[in-house]
């Protein structure tokens, strides 16, 4: 069965599938872990591209090698709903953004092809399109809406959750939706905030989200010595329905591969593979 968003997985492991039912709601299902952005080659490399006259941010750096990640690990970009799994047939991550008036949320799509370059251009647009208050975007109205029903919010609401849960939710709604993304990610560094670990909705099809925070100092054996290396943590909530636990760590060991060494997300991926269910 097809959705606007993705497509129905009829041969994944019968344990994950008994684990659906089991684990009937998203918020049944989280896992979460802490990952530690190493900050030294991460500031190194930010500073030579910086030069290059090719500034580069942290978050493009951690949404670059995510995205790179999902190329080798497409269970990544899987979601649950009614308690079936589905392959996500784009990818769309979430992002909260400040501005003059407060606060919005929408999405942004990405390429498994793109390059940190393209991931940074992506990043800067919807920013600068998001603090254009003048203009609001398709979440903000889509909210607007439903909370101008006078006395009918909760009918609304309900009503979007069982359409999305049968499959009927429209793709105007999906693309306008924070909920249907392949990750939400969120930057509390930015206000000098620690990570959390932020829940992952039981509406939409969220299975992964990071939450990035303060810097701080690990302690790492080197040697027969201890020595405290400086890191970004991103405090990560998973749905563990859509992948065994050991699919998530190898995929984690990948992305801390491209924290060591950003320059290869310089080039396009030499592959992309599609999810093997499909």
């Amino acid at each position: 069965m097809k959705r606007a968003d993705g497509t129905l997985l009829r041969h994944t492991d019968p344990m994950y599938r008994i684990a659906a039912h089991v684990m009937a709601k998203r918020s049944d299902s989280m896992n979460a872990i802490t990952i530690d952005v190493p900050l030294a080659p991460v500031d190194a490399y930010i500073r030579r591209k910086k030069k290059e006259g090719k500034p580069i941010s942290h978050m493009a750096v951690i949404l670059a090698a995510y995205i790179r990640t999902m190329c080798d690990f497409p269970a990544l970009n899987r979601f649950i709903v009614n308690k079936r799994a589905y392959s996500r047939n784009e990818i769309a991550v979430g992002m909260v953004v400040l501005h003059s008036k407060g606060e919005t949320m929408n999405k942004i799509y990405f390429q498994p092809e793109d390059t940190i370059f393209d991931v940074e251009d992506r990043i800067q647009k919807y920013v600068e399109e998001s603090r254009n208050v003048e203009h609001s975007n398709a979440t903000d109205k889509l909210i607007d809406r439903l909370v101008s029903l006078p006395g009918l919010l909760r009918t609304a609401v309900n009503i979007l959750k069982w359409a999305d849960k049968h499959n009927l939710l429209p793709k105007a709604i999906i693309d306008a939706s924070p909920f249907h993304v392949s990750m939400v990610f969120t930057n509390l560094a930015s206000i000098r905030t620690n990570h959390i670990f932020h829940h992952c909705y039981d509406f939409g099809t969220t299975s992964v989200v990071m939450a990035a925070g303060n810097s701080h100092e690990v302690p790492k054996r080197k040697g027969g010595e201890i020595v405290f290396e400086k890191c970004m943590p991103l405090g990560v909530v998973m749905d563990e329905r859509i992948a065994t636990g050991v699919y998530f760590a190898t995929a984690f060991r990948r992305m801390k591969e491209y924290f060591h060494n950003p320059e290869l997300l310089e080039e396009p991926p030499e592959r992309v593979l599609a999810d093997p269910e499909l």
